[in-house]
């Protein structure tokens, strides 16, 4: 392998460690302001963009020992999207961006050791961030003691209503 070519390989592989997940789109007459936006976008969420050529990404990818990328994802035009703690945020803004300018679409992605469709990285785009869903488990985790306390609350309130009903009872004779 070149020299350049093995640079090239090893800066890849950089970027793929930087986190569990990798998309990779297509992207298509994008020009550099759009490209400037879309960095912009996804640095918002630690991510990256990097145009790669597709025998680099090859190589690359099974140094890191990923499955084996499908035909398609290695034809026409490569960017490798990496970074970033919520998969599901950056997967939102590259379809977001795809759905707006219609100039990068993805191809697939990998997550830990699997292959992701197109499909499947549409899910992933749909669900709640990190910070919803912790809120909901939170709350999953809070429902049986507010469950309690309103039992335990009910009793003495049954007694002091049975009280004042006494009470009002033998006002009236």
């Amino acid at each position: 392998m070149r020299a350049e070519k093995k640079y090239l390989v090893e800066e890849l592989v950089k970027h793929l460690d930087k986190s569990d997940y990798v998309f990779i789109a297509d992207y298509n007459r994008i020009t550099v302001f759009e490209t400037a936006d879309l960095r912009k976008s996804l640095a918002e969420k630690n991510a990256e963009f990097h145009v790669v050529k597709n025998s680099i990404l090859d190589v690359a990818a099974k140094e890191k020992q990923y499955p084996e990328l499908k035909g398609d994802w290695l034809k026409g035009q490569s960017a490798v999207i990496v970074g970033g703690k919520e998969p599901s945020e950056v997967a939102k803004i590259l379809l977001k961006f795809n759905k707006d300018k219609d100039k990068v679409s993805l191809k697939g992605g990998i997550m830990g050791d699997r292959v992701m469709t197109t499909a499947e990285i549409e899910v992933l785009s749909k669900l709640p961030s990190i910070e919803v869903l912790r809120g909901q488990l939170l709350g999953t985790f809070n429902a049986p003691a507010q469950q309690m306390v309103r039992v335990l609350q009910a009793i003495p309130e049954g007694v002091l209503n049975v009280l004042q009903a006494k009470v009002r009872a033998s006002e009236g004779n």
